[in-house]
Protein backbone atom coordinates (compact mmCIF):
# COMPACT_ATOMS: atom_id res chain seq x y z
CA UNK A 1 0.00 0.00 0.00
CA UNK A 2 1.33 3.44 -0.94
CA UNK A 3 1.87 5.56 2.16
CA UNK A 4 0.87 9.16 2.75
CA UNK A 5 4.44 10.41 2.47
CA UNK A 6 4.95 8.75 -0.91
CA UNK A 7 1.76 10.36 -2.20
CA UNK A 8 3.02 13.70 -0.95
CA UNK A 9 6.34 13.29 -2.75
CA UNK A 10 5.15 12.08 -6.14
CA UNK A 11 1.80 13.81 -6.59
CA UNK A 12 3.42 16.99 -7.98
CA UNK A 13 5.54 15.21 -10.58
CA UNK A 14 2.59 13.04 -11.64
CA UNK A 15 0.56 16.21 -12.19
CA UNK A 16 3.40 17.92 -14.09
CA UNK A 17 2.60 16.14 -17.38
CA UNK A 18 -1.14 17.00 -17.50
CA UNK A 19 -0.30 20.54 -16.37
CA UNK A 20 1.98 20.94 -19.37
CA UNK A 21 -0.21 19.13 -21.92
CA UNK A 22 -3.54 20.68 -20.99
CA UNK A 23 -1.87 24.02 -20.36
CA UNK A 24 -0.69 24.08 -23.98
CA UNK A 25 -4.32 24.23 -25.05
CA UNK A 26 -5.49 26.71 -22.40
CA UNK A 27 -2.99 28.71 -20.35
CA UNK A 28 -5.42 29.14 -17.47
CA UNK A 29 -5.54 25.37 -17.05
CA UNK A 30 -1.78 25.33 -16.36
CA UNK A 31 -2.25 27.92 -13.63
CA UNK A 32 -5.23 26.07 -12.19
CA UNK A 33 -3.51 22.68 -12.11
CA UNK A 34 -0.23 24.12 -10.84
CA UNK A 35 -1.76 26.06 -7.97
CA UNK A 36 -4.35 23.35 -7.27
CA UNK A 37 -1.69 20.66 -6.99
CA UNK A 38 0.44 22.69 -4.60
CA UNK A 39 -2.65 23.40 -2.51
CA UNK A 40 -3.47 19.68 -2.37
CA UNK A 41 0.10 18.83 -1.39
CA UNK A 42 0.00 21.44 1.36
CA UNK A 43 -3.29 19.99 2.64
CA UNK A 44 -1.71 16.52 2.79
CA UNK A 45 1.27 17.94 4.68
CA UNK A 46 -1.13 19.48 7.21
CA UNK A 47 -2.65 16.03 7.75
CA UNK A 48 0.86 14.68 8.40
CA UNK A 49 1.50 17.50 10.89
CA UNK A 50 -1.71 16.62 12.72
CA UNK A 51 -0.99 12.87 12.76
CA UNK A 52 2.68 13.29 13.71
CA UNK A 53 3.53 11.80 17.13
CA UNK A 54 5.20 14.70 18.90
CA UNK A 55 7.85 13.71 21.41
CA UNK A 56 8.61 10.46 19.57
CA UNK A 57 12.23 10.56 18.41
CA UNK A 58 12.19 7.93 15.67
CA UNK A 59 11.19 8.18 12.02
CA UNK A 60 7.49 8.25 11.21
CA UNK A 61 5.37 7.73 8.08
CA UNK A 62 8.15 5.52 6.70
CA UNK A 63 7.72 3.88 3.30
CA UNK A 64 10.14 1.32 1.92
CA UNK A 65 10.50 -0.53 -1.36
CA UNK A 66 13.21 -2.57 -3.03
CA UNK A 67 15.08 -0.70 -5.74
CA UNK A 68 18.51 -2.20 -6.44
CA UNK A 69 19.18 -3.80 -3.08
CA UNK A 70 22.27 -5.68 -4.22
CA UNK A 71 23.94 -2.29 -4.71
CA UNK A 72 22.60 -0.83 -1.47
CA UNK A 73 19.93 1.21 -3.24
CA UNK A 74 16.46 1.20 -1.70
CA UNK A 75 13.46 3.49 -1.66
CA UNK A 76 13.26 4.57 1.99
CA UNK A 77 11.49 7.73 3.13
CA UNK A 78 10.37 9.00 6.51
CA UNK A 79 10.29 12.08 8.73
CA UNK A 80 11.26 12.93 12.28
CA UNK A 81 11.35 16.09 14.38
CA UNK A 82 14.22 17.50 12.30
CA UNK A 83 12.60 17.04 8.90
CA UNK A 84 9.00 17.89 9.90
CA UNK A 85 9.53 21.70 10.01
CA UNK A 86 11.24 21.63 6.62
CA UNK A 87 8.52 19.47 5.12
CA UNK A 88 5.75 21.85 6.16
CA UNK A 89 7.70 24.94 5.10
CA UNK A 90 8.40 23.33 1.70
CA UNK A 91 4.74 22.69 0.92
CA UNK A 92 3.66 26.07 2.32
CA UNK A 93 6.21 28.13 0.39
CA UNK A 94 5.50 26.21 -2.82
CA UNK A 95 1.82 27.10 -2.46
CA UNK A 96 2.51 30.79 -1.84
CA UNK A 97 5.09 30.97 -4.64
CA UNK A 98 2.64 29.31 -7.06
CA UNK A 99 -0.03 31.83 -6.09
CA UNK A 100 2.44 34.67 -6.58
CA UNK A 101 3.45 33.28 -9.97
CA UNK A 102 -0.01 33.96 -11.38
CA UNK A 103 0.73 37.69 -11.31
CA UNK A 104 4.41 37.63 -12.29
CA UNK A 105 4.82 34.84 -14.84
CA UNK A 106 3.31 35.45 -18.28
CA UNK A 107 5.80 33.66 -20.54
CA UNK A 108 5.59 29.94 -21.37
CA UNK A 109 3.33 29.25 -18.43
CA UNK A 110 2.66 25.52 -19.11
CA UNK A 111 6.39 24.81 -19.03
CA UNK A 112 6.83 26.97 -15.94
CA UNK A 113 4.17 25.25 -13.85
CA UNK A 114 5.27 21.78 -14.96
CA UNK A 115 8.83 22.55 -13.86
CA UNK A 116 7.45 24.09 -10.67
CA UNK A 117 5.78 20.78 -9.78
CA UNK A 118 8.96 18.87 -10.61
CA UNK A 119 10.81 21.17 -8.22
CA UNK A 120 8.26 20.47 -5.48
CA UNK A 121 8.72 16.71 -5.82
CA UNK A 122 12.49 17.13 -5.65
CA UNK A 123 12.52 19.37 -2.58
CA UNK A 124 10.10 17.19 -0.61
CA UNK A 125 12.14 14.14 -1.59
CA UNK A 126 15.32 15.75 -0.26
CA UNK A 127 13.75 16.39 3.16
CA UNK A 128 12.29 12.88 3.48
CA UNK A 129 14.86 10.52 1.89
CA UNK A 130 16.52 7.97 4.15
CA UNK A 131 18.82 6.44 1.54
CA UNK A 132 21.90 8.38 0.46
CA UNK A 133 21.52 7.72 -3.28
CA UNK A 134 17.79 8.42 -3.19
CA UNK A 135 18.65 11.67 -1.42
CA UNK A 136 21.20 12.45 -4.13
CA UNK A 137 18.70 11.75 -6.92
CA UNK A 138 16.16 14.18 -5.44
CA UNK A 139 18.99 16.65 -4.76
CA UNK A 140 19.89 16.67 -8.46
CA UNK A 141 16.24 16.78 -9.57
CA UNK A 142 15.89 20.13 -7.79
CA UNK A 143 18.72 21.62 -9.88
CA UNK A 144 17.00 20.95 -13.22
CA UNK A 145 13.93 23.20 -12.86
CA UNK A 146 15.93 25.86 -11.00
CA UNK A 147 18.40 26.08 -13.90
CA UNK A 148 15.55 26.63 -16.36
CA UNK A 149 13.68 29.00 -14.03
CA UNK A 150 16.65 31.35 -14.04
CA UNK A 151 17.75 30.72 -17.63
CA UNK A 152 14.33 31.18 -19.28
CA UNK A 153 12.28 33.42 -16.98
CA UNK A 154 15.15 35.44 -15.52
CA UNK A 155 16.45 38.93 -16.13
CA UNK A 156 18.92 40.33 -18.71
CA UNK A 157 21.91 38.34 -17.37
CA UNK A 158 19.91 35.14 -16.91
CA UNK A 159 22.18 32.91 -19.00
CA UNK A 160 25.26 33.89 -17.02
CA UNK A 161 23.46 33.50 -13.69
CA UNK A 162 21.91 30.12 -14.53
CA UNK A 163 25.19 28.69 -15.81
CA UNK A 164 27.07 29.93 -12.75
CA UNK A 165 24.41 28.41 -10.51
CA UNK A 166 24.68 25.07 -12.30
CA UNK A 167 28.50 24.94 -12.24
CA UNK A 168 28.78 25.79 -8.55
CA UNK A 169 26.01 23.51 -7.34
CA UNK A 170 26.86 20.59 -9.59
CA UNK A 171 30.53 20.70 -8.62
CA UNK A 172 29.53 20.64 -4.95
CA UNK A 173 27.12 17.77 -5.61
CA UNK A 174 29.85 15.70 -7.29
CA UNK A 175 32.14 16.08 -4.28
CA UNK A 176 29.26 15.21 -1.95
CA UNK A 177 28.52 12.06 -3.97
CA UNK A 178 32.15 11.01 -3.64
CA UNK A 179 31.76 11.20 0.14
CA UNK A 180 28.58 9.11 -0.02
CA UNK A 181 30.19 6.40 -2.16
CA UNK A 182 33.29 6.33 0.05
CA UNK A 183 31.06 5.95 3.12
CA UNK A 184 29.24 3.07 1.42
CA UNK A 185 32.50 1.29 0.68
CA UNK A 186 34.09 1.86 4.09
CA UNK A 187 31.08 0.86 6.15
CA UNK A 188 30.81 -2.33 4.09
CA UNK A 189 33.75 -3.66 6.08
CA UNK A 190 31.41 -4.12 9.08
CA UNK A 191 28.60 -5.83 7.15
CA UNK A 192 26.76 -5.72 3.86
CA UNK A 193 27.34 -2.38 2.13
CA UNK A 194 24.33 -0.09 2.33
CA UNK A 195 23.26 3.45 1.52
CA UNK A 196 20.34 3.30 3.98
CA UNK A 197 20.56 6.05 6.56
CA UNK A 198 19.40 3.98 9.54
CA UNK A 199 22.06 1.36 8.75
CA UNK A 200 24.84 3.86 8.18
CA UNK A 201 24.19 5.83 11.36
CA UNK A 202 24.95 2.70 13.40
CA UNK A 203 28.08 1.83 11.42
CA UNK A 204 29.66 5.18 10.61
CA UNK A 205 30.60 5.80 14.24
CA UNK A 206 32.88 2.75 14.10
CA UNK A 207 34.93 4.21 11.24
CA UNK A 208 38.46 5.29 12.03
CA UNK A 209 39.01 9.01 12.50
CA UNK A 210 40.88 9.60 9.18
CA UNK A 211 38.04 7.98 7.23
CA UNK A 212 35.41 9.99 9.09
CA UNK A 213 37.30 13.22 8.47
CA UNK A 214 37.66 12.50 4.74
CA UNK A 215 33.95 11.68 4.31
CA UNK A 216 32.93 14.62 6.50
CA UNK A 217 34.96 17.13 4.47
CA UNK A 218 33.64 15.79 1.16
CA UNK A 219 30.00 16.03 2.21
CA UNK A 220 30.61 19.39 3.87
CA UNK A 221 31.74 20.93 0.59
CA UNK A 222 28.57 19.80 -1.20
CA UNK A 223 26.29 21.12 1.52
CA UNK A 224 28.30 24.31 2.06
CA UNK A 225 27.98 25.35 -1.60
CA UNK A 226 24.21 25.02 -1.37
CA UNK A 227 23.91 26.74 2.03
CA UNK A 228 25.99 28.81 0.90
CA UNK A 229 29.03 29.79 2.96
CA UNK A 230 31.71 32.38 2.30
CA UNK A 231 33.55 32.21 -0.14
CA UNK A 232 31.37 29.70 -2.03
CA UNK A 233 28.38 32.04 -2.05
CA UNK A 234 29.04 34.13 -5.16
CA UNK A 235 26.49 32.28 -7.30
CA UNK A 236 23.66 33.27 -4.97
CA UNK A 237 23.33 37.07 -5.45
CA UNK A 238 23.54 36.69 -9.24
CA UNK A 239 20.91 33.94 -9.25
CA UNK A 240 18.54 35.95 -7.06
CA UNK A 241 18.87 39.21 -8.98
CA UNK A 242 18.08 37.49 -12.29
CA UNK A 243 15.44 35.01 -11.08
CA UNK A 244 11.73 35.93 -11.05
CA UNK A 245 10.51 36.84 -7.56
CA UNK A 246 8.48 33.61 -7.01
CA UNK A 247 11.53 31.59 -7.98
CA UNK A 248 13.63 33.55 -5.49
CA UNK A 249 11.12 32.44 -2.84
CA UNK A 250 11.93 28.83 -3.72
CA UNK A 251 15.63 29.51 -4.06
CA UNK A 252 16.17 31.23 -0.71
CA UNK A 253 13.29 29.70 1.20
CA UNK A 254 13.89 26.08 0.22
CA UNK A 255 16.93 25.37 -1.95
CA UNK A 256 19.35 26.87 0.58
CA UNK A 257 17.73 24.75 3.28
CA UNK A 258 18.88 21.65 1.42
CA UNK A 259 22.42 22.58 2.46
CA UNK A 260 21.48 23.20 6.09
CA UNK A 261 19.42 20.03 6.32
CA UNK A 262 22.22 18.00 4.74
CA UNK A 263 24.74 19.35 7.24
CA UNK A 264 22.57 18.27 10.17
CA UNK A 265 21.17 15.00 8.85
CA UNK A 266 24.31 13.62 7.26
CA UNK A 267 27.45 15.59 8.06
CA UNK A 268 26.73 16.09 11.76
CA UNK A 269 25.01 12.83 12.64
CA UNK A 270 27.06 10.36 10.59
CA UNK A 271 30.54 11.49 11.62
CA UNK A 272 30.62 12.14 15.40
CA UNK A 273 34.38 11.65 15.80
CA UNK A 274 35.13 14.00 12.91
CA UNK A 275 32.68 16.53 14.35
CA UNK A 276 34.63 16.66 17.61
CA UNK A 277 37.79 17.42 15.64
CA UNK A 278 36.46 19.79 12.96
CA UNK A 279 33.83 21.79 14.84
CA UNK A 280 36.16 24.77 15.54
CA UNK A 281 36.82 25.21 11.82
CA UNK A 282 33.17 24.79 10.83
CA UNK A 283 31.86 27.20 13.46
CA UNK A 284 34.53 29.74 12.51
CA UNK A 285 33.37 29.55 8.88
CA UNK A 286 29.81 30.03 10.08
CA UNK A 287 30.76 33.10 12.08
CA UNK A 288 32.70 34.59 9.16
CA UNK A 289 29.76 33.93 6.82
CA UNK A 290 27.38 35.71 9.22
CA UNK A 291 29.49 38.83 9.52
CA UNK A 292 30.52 38.93 5.85
CA UNK A 293 26.95 38.53 4.54
CA UNK A 294 25.70 41.30 6.82
CA UNK A 295 28.61 43.60 5.91
CA UNK A 296 28.28 43.40 2.13
CA UNK A 297 24.50 43.85 2.36
CA UNK A 298 25.24 47.41 3.49
CA UNK A 299 26.57 48.36 0.06
CA UNK A 300 23.82 46.69 -2.00
CA UNK A 301 21.74 49.20 -3.97
CA UNK A 302 19.33 46.64 -5.44
CA UNK A 303 16.63 45.61 -2.96
CA UNK A 304 16.71 42.02 -4.17
CA UNK A 305 20.50 41.76 -3.94
CA UNK A 306 20.33 43.07 -0.38
CA UNK A 307 17.80 40.37 0.54
CA UNK A 308 19.99 37.74 -1.16
CA UNK A 309 22.99 38.75 0.94
CA UNK A 310 20.71 38.60 3.97
CA UNK A 311 20.32 34.90 3.21
CA UNK A 312 24.08 34.41 3.28
CA UNK A 313 24.16 36.11 6.67
CA UNK A 314 21.28 34.08 8.11
CA UNK A 315 22.52 30.73 6.80
CA UNK A 316 25.73 31.38 8.71
CA UNK A 317 23.61 31.03 11.85
CA UNK A 318 22.61 27.53 10.71
CA UNK A 319 26.24 26.48 10.28
CA UNK A 320 27.29 28.00 13.60
CA UNK A 321 24.41 26.46 15.54
CA UNK A 322 24.85 23.03 13.98
CA UNK A 323 28.48 22.60 14.93
CA UNK A 324 28.22 23.87 18.47
CA UNK A 325 27.20 20.21 18.95
CA UNK A 326 24.81 21.38 21.66
CA UNK A 327 21.09 20.66 21.89
CA UNK A 328 20.27 24.37 22.00
CA UNK A 329 22.46 25.20 19.00
CA UNK A 330 21.34 22.35 16.73
CA UNK A 331 17.65 22.80 17.60
CA UNK A 332 17.94 26.52 16.93
CA UNK A 333 19.65 25.82 13.58
CA UNK A 334 16.64 23.77 12.46
CA UNK A 335 14.22 26.43 13.72
CA UNK A 336 16.29 29.12 11.98
CA UNK A 337 15.78 27.40 8.63
CA UNK A 338 12.03 27.36 9.23
CA UNK A 339 11.85 31.02 10.29
CA UNK A 340 14.26 32.30 7.65
CA UNK A 341 12.35 30.59 4.85
CA UNK A 342 9.21 32.49 5.78
CA UNK A 343 10.81 35.90 6.37
CA UNK A 344 13.04 35.98 3.32
CA UNK A 345 10.36 34.36 1.15
CA UNK A 346 8.02 37.22 2.00
CA UNK A 347 10.67 39.83 1.24
CA UNK A 348 11.59 38.31 -2.11
CA UNK A 349 8.00 38.02 -3.29
CA UNK A 350 7.37 41.58 -2.11
CA UNK A 351 10.40 42.82 -4.04
CA UNK A 352 8.82 41.43 -7.19
CA UNK A 353 5.52 43.17 -6.55
CA UNK A 354 7.30 46.43 -5.73
CA UNK A 355 9.35 46.19 -8.92
CA UNK A 356 6.20 45.69 -10.99
CA UNK A 357 4.28 48.57 -9.41
CA UNK A 358 7.10 51.06 -8.77
CA UNK A 359 9.16 50.23 -11.85
CA UNK A 360 12.45 49.77 -9.99
CA UNK A 361 14.21 47.79 -7.27
CA UNK A 362 16.91 50.40 -6.70
CA UNK A 363 16.68 51.41 -3.05
CA UNK A 364 17.54 55.06 -3.69
CA UNK A 365 14.82 55.28 -6.38
CA UNK A 366 12.12 53.87 -4.10
CA UNK A 367 11.95 56.99 -1.95
CA UNK A 368 8.46 57.91 -0.87
CA UNK A 369 7.11 54.38 -1.39
CA UNK A 370 4.58 54.82 1.41
CA UNK A 371 2.79 57.34 -0.76
CA UNK A 372 2.46 54.93 -3.69
CA UNK A 373 1.97 51.63 -1.83
CA UNK A 374 1.03 52.35 1.80
CA UNK A 375 -0.24 48.87 2.74
CA UNK A 376 2.68 47.17 1.02
CA UNK A 377 5.02 49.50 2.91
CA UNK A 378 3.55 48.31 6.22
CA UNK A 379 4.17 44.71 5.16
CA UNK A 380 7.72 45.63 4.10
CA UNK A 381 8.34 47.01 7.59
CA UNK A 382 6.95 43.85 9.23
CA UNK A 383 8.95 41.55 6.93
CA UNK A 384 12.09 43.55 7.67
CA UNK A 385 11.39 43.30 11.39
CA UNK A 386 11.20 39.53 11.06
CA UNK A 387 14.51 39.42 9.16
CA UNK A 388 16.06 41.69 11.82
CA UNK A 389 14.94 39.15 14.46
CA UNK A 390 12.80 41.62 16.38
CA UNK A 391 11.23 39.98 19.48
CA UNK A 392 7.80 38.61 18.69
CA UNK A 393 8.93 36.94 15.46
CA UNK A 394 10.19 33.35 15.21
CA UNK A 395 13.53 34.60 13.87
CA UNK A 396 14.33 36.21 17.22
CA UNK A 397 14.03 32.89 19.04
CA UNK A 398 16.13 30.97 16.52
CA UNK A 399 18.94 33.54 16.32
CA UNK A 400 18.98 34.16 20.06
CA UNK A 401 19.29 30.43 20.77
CA UNK A 402 22.01 29.95 18.15
CA UNK A 403 24.05 32.65 19.89
CA UNK A 404 23.19 31.14 23.27
CA UNK A 405 24.43 27.73 22.13
CA UNK A 406 27.60 29.27 20.71
CA UNK A 407 28.33 31.19 23.92
CA UNK A 408 27.96 27.98 25.92
CA UNK A 409 30.88 26.63 23.89
CA UNK A 410 33.17 29.67 24.04
CA UNK A 411 32.72 33.35 24.84
CA UNK A 412 34.60 34.19 21.65
CA UNK A 413 31.40 33.41 19.75
CA UNK A 414 29.91 36.51 21.26
CA UNK A 415 31.18 38.06 18.02
CA UNK A 416 28.01 36.61 16.50
CA UNK A 417 26.16 39.52 18.09
CA UNK A 418 28.03 41.75 15.61
CA UNK A 419 26.23 40.03 12.73
CA UNK A 420 22.87 40.64 14.39
CA UNK A 421 23.73 44.32 14.89
CA UNK A 422 24.83 44.70 11.28
CA UNK A 423 21.60 43.09 10.10
CA UNK A 424 19.57 45.64 11.99
CA UNK A 425 21.80 48.36 10.55
CA UNK A 426 21.35 47.59 6.86
CA UNK A 427 17.62 46.97 7.16
CA UNK A 428 17.20 50.31 8.91
CA UNK A 429 19.39 51.86 6.20
CA UNK A 430 17.00 50.47 3.57
CA UNK A 431 13.83 51.47 5.46
CA UNK A 432 15.15 54.97 6.05
CA UNK A 433 15.47 55.52 2.30
CA UNK A 434 12.36 53.67 1.18
CA UNK A 435 9.87 54.29 3.98
CA UNK A 436 11.04 57.22 6.11
CA UNK A 437 10.97 59.70 3.26
CA UNK A 438 8.11 62.02 2.28
CA UNK A 439 5.32 60.24 0.37
CA UNK A 440 5.67 60.70 -3.38
CA UNK A 441 3.93 59.69 -6.59
CA UNK A 442 0.42 58.52 -7.44
CA UNK A 443 -1.02 55.68 -5.41
CA UNK A 444 -0.48 52.27 -7.05
CA UNK A 445 -1.31 49.77 -4.32
CA UNK A 446 -1.39 45.99 -4.68
CA UNK A 447 -4.67 44.20 -5.10
CA UNK A 448 -6.20 42.29 -2.20
CA UNK A 449 -4.96 38.89 -3.45
CA UNK A 450 -1.24 39.69 -3.42
CA UNK A 451 -1.60 41.46 -0.06
CA UNK A 452 -3.19 38.34 1.43
CA UNK A 453 -0.40 36.17 0.01
CA UNK A 454 2.24 38.39 1.61
CA UNK A 455 0.33 38.45 4.90
CA UNK A 456 0.22 34.64 4.93
CA UNK A 457 4.01 34.58 5.38
CA UNK A 458 3.66 36.61 8.58
CA UNK A 459 1.12 34.39 10.33
CA UNK A 460 3.41 31.46 11.26
CA UNK A 461 6.28 33.87 11.97
CA UNK A 462 4.18 35.61 14.60
CA UNK A 463 2.48 32.47 15.94
CA UNK A 464 5.74 30.59 16.50
CA UNK A 465 7.45 33.79 17.58
CA UNK A 466 5.04 34.04 20.50
CA UNK A 467 4.51 30.33 21.11
CA UNK A 468 7.33 28.20 19.60
CA UNK A 469 6.78 25.17 21.84
CA UNK A 470 4.59 23.08 19.47
CA UNK A 471 7.35 23.02 16.88
CA UNK A 472 10.60 23.78 18.68
CA UNK A 473 9.85 22.11 22.01
CA UNK A 474 7.66 19.18 20.94
CA UNK A 475 9.14 18.17 17.58
CA UNK A 476 12.66 19.52 17.01
CA UNK A 477 14.27 19.44 20.46
CA UNK A 478 13.28 15.88 21.52
CA UNK A 479 14.74 14.48 18.31
CA UNK A 480 17.92 16.54 18.57
CA UNK A 481 18.35 15.61 22.26
CA UNK A 482 18.02 11.94 21.43
CA UNK A 483 20.48 11.80 18.53
CA UNK A 484 23.08 13.91 20.32
CA UNK A 485 22.85 11.76 23.46
CA UNK A 486 23.46 8.66 21.34
CA UNK A 487 26.28 10.11 19.21
CA UNK A 488 27.97 12.17 21.93
CA UNK A 489 27.20 10.27 25.15
CA UNK A 490 29.98 12.07 27.01
CA UNK A 491 29.10 15.46 25.60
CA UNK A 492 31.23 17.51 23.27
Amino acid sequence: MIGLLTVLIFLPVVMAAPTFLFGKKRTNVAKLLGVGTTATVFAISVIIVVLFQYGYTGFQFTDTASWASSFGLNYVVGIDGISLPLLIIATFLCLLAALGSRDMISLREPEYYALFLLFETGIIGVFTSLNLILFYVFWEVVLIPMFFFIGIWGGPRRKYASLKFLIFTYAGSAIMLFGFVALYAWTGSTGSPSFDYTTLITRAASLTLPLQVAASLATFVGFAVKLPIFPLHTWLPDAHVEAPAPVSVLLAGLLLKMGGYGLIRYNLLLFPAADKLLWPAFTAIGLITMVYGASVAFVAQDLKRMIALTSVNHMGYVLLGTFTLTSVGVSAAVFQMFAHGLAVGMLFLMSGYIHEHAGTRNINELKGLRGKMPTTTVLLILGSMAAMAVPGFANFISEYQVIQGALSVAYLYGLAILAAALTVGYFLWMLRRVVMTPPAGPKNELRTGPLLILTAFLVPLLVFGVYPSPLLGSAIKPTVDHVLSVLFPGGR
